[in-house]
């Protein structure tokens, strides 16, 4: 989020907060900021997720996430204290959830992730709802890299690598045919959280529909070895299909992760190895 909007989005937060009768003190602890922001509040002990009106999915996301929780899926739940719906104040649009305080770090075994992922899957697979397919995000892609205005610093050879790496692998995924079905869109180990009620997954605006390998290819490598029924070809297509698209969202003037020109230079030589490891010609 822009610095001259994160004070007005606390604020905002804050005021909603208050006139729920949650207790707020005068400062929020900020736990991620990007395009959304991620606050504690305090003493309450609720987390907030904050966004500029024209950018959220919201109602979206409490619909999901409220309907996984009451099916026993592993994911945060709302915050019980108040109504679940979105807010909306002062041109922002505010959630809020359950605060879960962190257990003592450690990594996340490949099992347990899996374990959880597939869960998730399975009670995905009872919803329906309206959601974008995961090929919408390769147009989107498309849609970046042929507006030079909105990707300006991408050199012309690494757009072209991303163009064909993008057309390539959305043609070799399609004629798969593979079965799809409700997907988290990106679970991630930062979207993953390991608390005393266990794993627990979080942030459902990413939410589409497309084969399980998709999601698969946002977890850590080990994770697939634990998932059963893996199509491992149509993994490793997705793997790289996802830092193609990941790789594109860096270079867009309007990026707004932490350092994410330079992760968007170090991930283009990662999909130059991976391509050649796997003997994808992205020209074909």
């Amino acid at each position: 989020m822009q610095a001259s909007e994160v004070s007005r989005a606390v604020a905002a937060t804050r005021s909603i907060a208050s006139s729920l009768d949650l207790a707020v003190d005068d400062d929020a602890i900020v736990l991620h900021d990007s395009n959304k922001l991620t606050l504690r509040l305090l003493p309450c002990d609720v987390l907030a997720r904050v966004a500029p009106v024209e950018q959220q999915v919201a109602q979206f996301e409490v619909d999901v996430a409220q309907q996984l929780g009451e099916s026993g899926c592993p994911v945060a739940a709302l915050e019980p204290r108040v109504e679940p719906r979105v807010y909306e104040r002062d041109g922002f649009v505010v959630t809020l959830w359950t605060y879960y305080e962190p257990v003592t770090p450690h990594a996340v075994s490949p099992a347990d992730f899996a374990h959880a992922l597939e869960q998730l899957h399975a009670g995905m697979r009872k919803l329906d709802v309206p959601t974008p397919h995961f090929l919408d995000r390769v147009e989107h892609a498309h849609q970046l890299l042929a507006n030079r205005e909105r990707t300006p610093a991408l050199a012309d050879a690494d757009r072209e690598l991303l163009r064909d790496t993008l057309r390539r692998l959305r043609r070799a995924i399609a004629e798969r045919g593979a079965a799809e079905q409700l997907l988290h869109g990106e679970p991630h180990p930062g979207n993953l959280l390991t608390t005393k009620n266990g794993l627990l997954f979080i942030d459902f605006e990413t939410c589409c529909r497309g084969p399980v390998e998709f999601d698969l290819a946002h977890a850590p490598e080990e994770v697939s070895e634990h998932y059963p029924g893996i199509d491992q070809d149509l993994l490793r297509e997705c793997r790289i299909l996802v830092l193609a698209i990941i790789t594109t969202w860096r270079w867009d003037r309007d990026d707004q992760l932490p350092n994410g020109r330079q992760l968007g230079a170090e991930w283009l030589s990662q999909i130059r190895a991976a391509l050649g490891r796997n003997g994808l010609d992205p020209h074909d």
